[in-house]
């Protein structure tokens, strides 16, 4: 090992163990090197050789290898994309964008990738597409146009080759996973697409005509940083346009140890935009990841489809659940009923419940208890059961997954469970049936509303820095499929079943929709910096559902707050035009390191030579598109600086601030006018926060409002305001 302190370099660790306590190993190993996604290498170390690394001349940080995790027919119309206006024909679907996909591999045979009627690969194409006996030569092509596999940070970390996990080296999709956020983000168009009788109509991507270039990083054991950095720093050198991660790890690092923070810094400084999951670690506060600023983080929502089933009790009643089970239905007749907690487990785990007390009857099981959905049905069939009732509980609230079940079976919520279990309860011979409705669009509730697994704010690590950035489709989604992959991700053995398209929940699915709104504004604005095209899909997103009230947040059953919304709903059309945008390059993110306390050496880890930090900056200052305020008792007045740069440079335009306060809260903008000619474009404003006695706040620890520029015709550049109250200091104060 060779390292120069001319060239500073960083070094990540293959993982040993869930804490990170690192084992001897018998002999180093060089695992990668990177150059574009930072300075550094990957490497097999022991313990004390980290440690003399660390204090080596030229060292800047020595990284342990960890973890992250894996985070559509109707979703694009939910998003308003259409063929005869807006940013579709404006952009000619995306065409010659290259948005690279690190993920679980994907399948370059799927209809979703032809490549029927694409021009050339871009000029601008530098990658490579590897080869093997299941991705054989030919695999990609003008639409998958590259494609690798990173697997030396897992195969050190689990101390076993892949061969000898059953896992494929090539970048062959074993999981489905990766081509299905491929096909989500720009998947060509596929007809008569479906899962069974379910979703069925007419598949394709956001960006239609975009390019794909697929990064296999992640395996049965999950993503390790030292293959997503490889990954990254690749596809930087192979000249993608977007890199789109549905991936991540909670709770949140400090930017300077996360890899992905800091490959990302350095996409964004080369014209890059990473768009990413917030993660599915909700409804709890504080576990949204992919945090930093020049980062897109993307919460999950729901949209206007579902696929309604009725469980019909012996009393009557007849309440909603969803189900995508396929296959034999139950008779018309109604069948004896149990809850599962009387027979043997209440979460149906396999084993577990008495057949006696099951066989011939339909089983209510609860949510929860490390089994799936699939699982439980199955344990259900083998102790005899015909049906499963799957009862959301008070976590889950009433949130309901659509699942590949293998028997009859539905999933309710918390609701409609508690009255199912209460009707068994006061019945000597309760019964029910369950009846599939299919596939049914614009129906009650509204949408979008936030996805209960969705990842919450506040940042955990900056709070002035307001996340998730936005939501995006992540119920309940169609995409396309691996073969090598059953749709239920259950037991392969048990679930034989095979198909083209699936559908499947979490912000993995959410993320490669905005990855394809970042591509198709790319194509439209190639001179926009990535934060200019984070910030006009911010400021234009929408805080209502399509009954016109405030989004809902399926966690509490009000209305979603910025914490779990960001700043609203993506809206892509309107994305094309904002108005005005809120730009920030390398020098501004530098500048926000500054302010967060970073010292120059871990700022060198972003940045070769850091330039020095300017004085009173607050990590507020940051030119970011929405608001996220923290009051203490030492400070209760809070001045930001925003500056708007305006789309349409030749054309005068005044925009007048509007905009409700949060409770608690007296906000001031200085000036309340921006007046645009011809000779600016760029303007600055100040906005001060004041907050009311702690003795008027009383309990309350954060609150919300919003920000709007408007120039009175077609442009309302809105952004969103936090406050929080940090309690400790007010009752140190005290």
């Amino acid at each position: 090992m060779t390292v120069c302190p001319a060239e500073p370099l960083s070094t990540v660790l293959p993982y040993q163990s869930p804490s990170n306590v690192y084992y001897d190993l018998p002999k180093t190993k060089l695992l990668y090197s990177y150059e574009h996604a930072i300075h550094g290498f990957a490497a097999r170390l022991s313990a004390s050789q980290a440690e003399e690394l660390r204090h080596q001349p030229g060292i800047l940080s020595v990284i342990p290898d960890s973890i992250s995790q894996l985070q559509t027919t109707r979703s694009l119309q939910f998003l308003g994309l259409a063929d005869s206006w807006g940013i579709w024909p404006n952009t000619n679907y995306g065409e010659d964008i290259i948005i690279g996909i690190l993920d679980s591999g994907i399948r370059p045979d799927h209809p979703s990738f032809s490549d029927a009627g694409l021009s050339p690969v871009p000029s601008s194409w530098r990658g490579g597409c590897e080869t093997a006996l299941d991705f054989p030569s030919g695999s990609c092509n003008r639409k998958l146009i590259g494609a690798r596999s990173y697997y030396g940070g897992y195969e050190e970390s689990m101390r076993r080759s892949l061969e000898e996990m059953g896992e494929s080296r090539s970048p062959t999709d074993d999981d489905g996973h990766g081509t299905h956020t491929a096909s989500t983000a720009a998947g060509s168009v596929v007809r008569s697409a479906g899962f069974y009788e379910y979703a069925t109509g007419e598949a394709k991507g956001v960006a239609i005509k975009a390019r794909i270039a697929a990064y296999k990083v992640c395996w049965g054991g999950g993503c390790f940083d030292s293959d997503i950095l490889a990954a990254m720093n690749q596809a930087i050198s192979d000249g993608v346009h977007v890199l789109s991660l549905s991936l991540g790890r909670s709770p949140a690092r400090h930017y300077y140890e996360d890899p992905i923070a800091i490959a990302a810094f350095h996409a964004a400084e080369r014209g890059i935009l990473t768009s990413a999951s917030a993660g599915n670690s909700g409804p709890s506060y504080g576990t949204v990841a992919n945090i930093a600023p020049w980062i897109l983080s993307v919460g999950a929502s729901t949209i206007d489809r579902e696929f309604p089933t009725d469980v019909v009790l012996g009393d009557g009643s007849i309440l909603q659940g969803v189900s995508l089970y396929h296959g034999n239905p139950l008779v018309n007749a109604l069948l004896p009923l149990v809850y599962a907690s009387g027979a043997g487990n209440r979460f149906c785990r396999q084993g577990e419940l008495v057949p006696s007390m099951v066989t011939g009857k339909i089983v209510v099981c609860d949510v929860g208890g490390n089994t799936g959905g699939v699982a439980k049905g199955y344990a259900v069939h083998l102790a005899g059961g015909v049906g499963m009732i799957l009862a959301n509980t008070e976590e889950q609230v009433e949130e309901l997954k659509s699942e590949a079940h293998l028997i009859p079976a539905t999933m309710v919520g918390v609701t409609n469970g508690n009255i199912i279990k209460n009707y068994v309860r006061s019945q000597l011979a309760p019964t029910a049936t369950i009846i599939f409705r299919g596939t049914v669009v614009w129906i009650t509730p509204s949408a979008p509303r936030v996805g209960v697994f969705s990842s919450r704010g506040p940042n955990v690590i900056t709070p002035e820095i307001l996340k998730p950035d936005v939501i995006a489709p992540g119920v309940n989604i169609l995409a396309a499929w691996s073969k090598f992959a059953n749709p239920s991700r259950f037991d392969g053995n048990i679930d034989k079943r095979r198909v083209d398209f699936n559908i499947i929940s979490g912000t993995s699915m959410a993320c490669p929709h905005v990855s394809g709104i970042a591509a198709l504004l790319r194509k439209a604005r190639p001179y926009w910096s990535p934060a200019a095209i984070k910030s006009a899909i911010m400021t234009t997103a929408y805080n209502v559902d399509n009954n016109g009230s405030n989004i809902v947040d399926l966690a509490t059953g009000v209305a979603s707050t910025p914490f779990a919304h960001g700043s609203g709903h993506v809206d892509p059309n309107k994305a094309l035009n904002p108005g005005l945008v809120y730009d920030m390059g390398t020098s501004d993110y530098v500048q926000f390191l500054c302010s967060i306390g970073y010292t120059q050496t871990r700022i060198a880890v972003f940045v070769s030579n850091p330039e020095s930090c300017r004085p009173g900056i607050t990590p507020g200052d940051v030119n970011y598109p929405s608001f996220s305020v923290v009051f203490s008792r030492q400070r209760t007045v809070v001045t930001h600086t925003r500056r708007v740069r305006k789309v349409e440079s030749t054309a005068a335009a005044v925009y007048t601030v509007t905009g409700i306060p949060p409770e608690f809260v007296e906000v001031k903008v200085t000036p309340d006018k921006l007046a645009f000619d011809q000779y600016s474009d760029t303007l600055s404003y100040q906005v001060t926060f004041t907050s009311a006695a702690i003795e008027t706040i009383g309990n309350t620890t954060s609150a919300f409002g919003y920000l709007e520029w408007t120039d009175g015709q077609q442009h309302i550049v809105r952004s969103p305001i936090a406050v929080l109250w940090n309690r400790d200091p007010w009752v140190d104060a005290m």
